[in-house]
């Protein structure tokens, strides 16, 4: 019943294989990003649709409809997870307003050495742009280049007060709904200035993201402008 199992669609599944749940290798995701973007997974899904229904589908699903219905757990927060150096780290998605190629950042005369970077140009508009490896004090160094797969580094556009930063990060994982109060609380052994902005650690298949709190994290923004 899936697209894999699809006689139609076996050959062409390009998502499961070099697409963002494979090794991430097409030469289109520097432009998609994501292969829900992307015209063949569009025409994918069409295919999908038309396909002819024949007795054995109908069954199958005839079967699939009459389990008992199991309640998942209801979620009531959602974040965009991506990594910096080693770290997976999640923001509220109602924090991030777009995500960007990266852009060469043009420094400020005499702010060097901090974590604001200079401004970017992004669709015109000039952005301050924030390293947050160097706000959380994240070695960027320390990352396992990983295996088998490609990884895409992007600028996250985050917007707090009312302001928009660029955010320079490694990797982006997905967006995750949870529970607020399924959060753990962050082991003392991450770095102070990491843990002092985190309102949690959640646990996403084998990973564990650290949660920013945007109130904090915003506020430390606002801050490298001054």
């Amino acid at each position: 019943m899936s697209a894999a199992t699809d006689p139609v669609l076996i050959m062409r599944d390009c998502w499961n294989s070099i697409g963002i749940t494979g090794d991430q290798s097409c030469e289109k995701l520097t432009a998609h990003i994501h292969c829900r973007n992307c015209e063949v997974y569009s025409a994918a899904a069409q295919r999908n649709l038309q396909r002819p229904v024949d007795d054995a589908y109908r069954a199958d699903w005839a079967a699939e409809l009459r389990k008992p219905h199991v309640a998942s757990a209801p979620t009531d927060a959602s974040a965009l997870v991506f990594r910096i150096g080693a770290e997976w780290l999640a923001l509220p998605t109602a924090m991030v307003v777009q995500v960007a190629p990266v852009v060469p950042a043009h420094r400020l005369p005499h702010r060097g050495g901090g974590a604001l970077l200079g401004v970017v140009n992004i669709a015109g508009k000039l952005t301050p742009s924030v390293s947050l490896a160097a706000l959380l004090g994240i070695d960027e160094r320390a990352a396992v280049a990983p295996r088998g797969r490609q990884t895409f580094a992007r600028l996250l556009m985050v917007e707090s007060g009312g302001r928009q930063f660029a955010l320079p990060v490694a990797e982006l994982h997905d967006i995750v709904r949870y529970q607020r109060a399924a959060l753990d609380t962050p082991a003392a052994t991450i770095n102070q200035a990491l843990h002092r902005y985190l309102g949690g650690v959640l646990a996403h298949g084998r990973l564990r993201i650290g949660v920013l709190d945007p109130a904090l994290l915003g506020e430390q923004l606002a801050r490298q402008l001054q």
